[in-house]
């Protein structure tokens, strides 16, 4: 079992194209730590139980002369709000949803299963993915109960892809898969010591994933290393149908993107305004700006960039609206079971008071069933209020009268105790302005403290991961081995 720790998805790739190990015996490695490990950190909901079978086939694939690509055989975990026709639920870690399910792949899914990889199960999260109440514990659920964080089970694991952070970081996969709408990748990512690519809205399809609000939701990987997110991504990408919002979408192979000397000529602006909150984290982030610098990077000031109380509540009133008649679509696309609506959603907890509602309220829940539809002018308001804000005056115009390539902040805090009792401390994070412009982050592990690993953000404009892979990547091969967990 302990093989299988740190591989890159290039060393599994090797170890099957020499013939040293399968596919199956790779799923078979993981599974065995998942179950070694993962009972003191309760990070994978469900194995699943068609795994070895999907392992095998593609080793019988292999053997005939046919691989898919990177992927082919590479067991990966996605978070259990992305839907599966198979025999594993998808709940949002919420016990209302047990008793349904999807009737058809998510994009997600499907293109994973497209590009060779095993679906080897679900991770835990932040029930809602962290829309429930106005307070809470990162990583818990009334389904799964709370995620632990692998350097300290005390702390908090980040929300709300918990679990997808917690499993890359503890080598329980290849890869994992995790969404994000404020901070929801690049919090845990960087809580767990591994990358988070949270990419442009619309770059990677939400269709068949249970939504918060189609303005910040998108689909990504966590991994151990920028080369293994950028490959997963290359598989993700790309224009559905079934979701509208990537029409522009653009495919391509991202791992070429990917270069030891990428911070060679960059120009990356310093969000000071966003620094802060952290004594911590702004001296790792402080730190690696002079890595940067070192490996020929010139930096920025650039204290112009706000996140200005507007901002925050025209994001939140846009997440608001769009919860409820996006959830409310969504439910209705699932076999019968458990609830069609919100409204019925709010009712089940209630009725489960003992199990869901026991530490925290749903008070998001309930102001979001009160707004009205899309077309009411509170939500058209807030629209152009965040684009306003967040592009227009904000990264766009920051990035373009500075001659950018990026923007960098530290990602969050070290990781707090757990609080049952009081919810998250939530002293800051920097996700804020991307999510609420739509665009993309890449969180890299840049540090320690007292053991707790620490991450830098880099943030550019719409479809700009190209710049920001090659960027993150270049820091990484600067910054050396990440941390890793010991257990």
């Amino acid at each position: 079992m302990s093989w299988i720790v740190e591989q890159s998805i290039a060393a599994l790739q090797q170890l099957m194209l020499s013939g040293e190990c399968s596919a199956a015996e790779i799923t078979d490695a993981y599974i065995d730590r998942i179950a070694a490990i993962d009972p003191g950190l309760n990070s994978v909901v469900e194995i699943n139980p068609e795994a070895m079978r999907i392992a095998a086939a593609l080793d019988d694939e292999r053997r005939a002369g046919t691989t898919r690509g990177p992927l082919h055989g590479i067991p990966i975990l996605l978070k259990e709000n992305i839907d599966t026709a198979d025999e594993m639920l998808t709940t949002a870690g919420s016990l209302a949803m047990v008793d349904s399910m999807p009737t058809e792949d998510s994009t997600t899914a499907a293109r994973l299963r497209a590009a060779g990889a095993v679906l080897l199960g679900k991770t835990g999260m932040s029930e809602w993915a962290f829309f429930r109440s106005t307070s809470g514990t990162s990583g818990w659920s009334g389904r799964n109960g709370q995620v632990r964080n692998p350097y300290d089970h005390d702390r908090s694991p980040g929300g709300s892809s918990s679990g997808s952070g917690v499993a890359a970081s503890a080598s329980l996969a290849a890869a994992t898969i995790g969404t994000e709408t404020n901070g929801s990748i690049v919090s845990p990512a960087s809580a767990n010591g591994v990358v988070g690519l949270k990419p442009t809205v619309g770059l990677t399809s939400r269709a068949g994933v249970i939504p918060i609000g189609s303005s910040h939701d998108t689909i990504g990987p966590l991994a151990r290393s920028v080369a293994d997110a950028a490959g997963v991504l290359s598989a993700l990408a790309g224009p559905d149908p079934r979701d509208p919002a990537t029409h522009a979408a653009r495919c391509g192979n991202y791992s070429a993107y990917v270069d030891a000397e990428g911070l060679v000529g960059a120009r990356i602006g310093i969000a000071t305004t966003l620094f802060g909150f952290s004594r911590h984290a702004d001296r790792i982030a402080f730190e690696a700006l002079e890595l940067m610098r070192a490996s020929g990077a010139t930096t920025i000031d650039v204290p112009e960039l706000r996140v200005e109380p507007e901002l925050r509540d025209a994001g939140r009133e846009l997440l608001l609206h769009e919860f409820k008649a996006e959830l409310n679509n969504y439910l209705a696309g699932r076999t019968r079971g458990s609830p069609r609506t919100l409204a019925e959603v709010i009712t089940f907890n209630e009725a489960h008071r003992e199990q869901e509602l026991r530490h925290f309220g749903q008070e998001l829940l309930e102001m979001a069933e009160t707004r009205g539809p899309l077309t009411e002018k509170a939500y058209l308001d807030a629209v152009a209020t965040a684009t306003r804000l967040s592009r227009v005056d904000g990264l766009d115009k920051v990035l373009t009268d500075h001659r950018l390539d990026a923007i960098l902040a530290p990602t969050g805090p070290p990781a707090t105790p757990i609080d049952l009792i009081n919810g998250d401390a939530r002293t800051g994070s920097t996700a804020t302005l991307a999510a609420v412009a739509g665009y993309p982050l890449v969180s890299v592990p840049a540090g320690a403290v007292a053991g707790m690993p620490v991450g830098v953000t880099f943030m550019g404009t719409a479809w700009s991961e190209p710049m920001l892979i090659r960027l993150s990547s270049g820091f990484e091969a600067q910054r050396g081995p990440r941390p890793e967990p010991t257990f």
